[in-house]
């Protein structure tokens, strides 16, 4: 059986921490003994932490670690590669505050059978028409810099061989903050095999959602920068 690491970046989220836990590990454990359900704490600065901990004994299977505050990119880019270097065969990543279904793991898995990377797309945002917006922007991007056009640009509910990750996660510097989207992009263009599946999204199910308007802005301008450095090193990549 496969040794999956479910990877999840958690920032202020007391309110939905504990439930997310309770409501992966199940399905961690179904995925076998080797497993592990990692969620790292990105220098939250409310109890999310204290509540992690206080959760260690009662899930074996599960790790907690804690970082300096970084944004959830550079969050997410700290967790494949603590998953690579732990010897995952599977990298499973989503968020932390409730907006996606467990139950929809399975199909996934299922799907890891024939395609290396398993991506989410939604079809419907729980989280409003700004951030549907801001995701066709984000698609637009990866279609200028990259060439590619893809369902979902940056769902938070994917299924990933490890080795497959690992090919591509150096060429971004460790503080980038869309790694998902550019990791989508080389999938596409450099013809991993990738399948992707509908799934629901829900609105966050607790607390305050730490990217607001200003920050989508200020992110989407660096984006610019960030992806035509990016998109130069995939260049230099497909040379090779």
């Amino acid at each position: 059986m496969s040794k999956i690491f479910f990877v999840l970046p958690a920032y202020n989220e007391e309110a939905n921490i504990a439930e997310t836990i309770g409501r992966w590990y199940p399905v961690v454990e179904k995925a076998g003994a080797d497993s592990r359900l990692v969620i790292a704490n990105d220098g939250s600065k409310d109890k999310t932490m204290e509540i992690m901990e206080s959760l260690k004994d009662k899930y074996p299977q599960f790790i907690p670690l804690s970082k300096p505050n970084s944004g959830h990119g550079p969050t997410v880019i700290y967790l494949y590669k603590y998953a690579i270097e732990q010897g995952a065969d599977f990298i499973f990543q989503t968020d932390s505050d409730g907006q996606t279904n467990p139950d929809e793991f399975p199909d996934f898995l299922e799907a890891s059978r024939n395609y290396d990377c398993v991506m989410g797309c939604r079809p419907v945002r729980g989280d409003g028409k700004d951030r549907k917006m801001v995701e066709n922007v984000l698609r637009s991007y990866v279609w200028l810099f990259f060439h590619v056009w893809v369902p979902d640009a940056n769902a938070p509910f994917r299924l990933m061989k490890a080795s497959v990750v690992k090919k591509y996660i150096n060429l971004m510097p460790s503080d980038f903050n869309l790694p998902n989207a550019v990791l989508a992009a080389c999938f596409s263009k450099f013809r991993e095999r990738v399948k992707y599946i509908d799934i629901t999204f829900k609105p966050r199910q607790g607390g305050v959602n730490s990217i607001n308007p200003k920050k989508i802005l200020k992110i989407g301008w660096k984006a610019i920068s960030d992806f035509w450095k990016v998109s130069r090193e995939v260049c230099r990549k497909t040379k090779d």
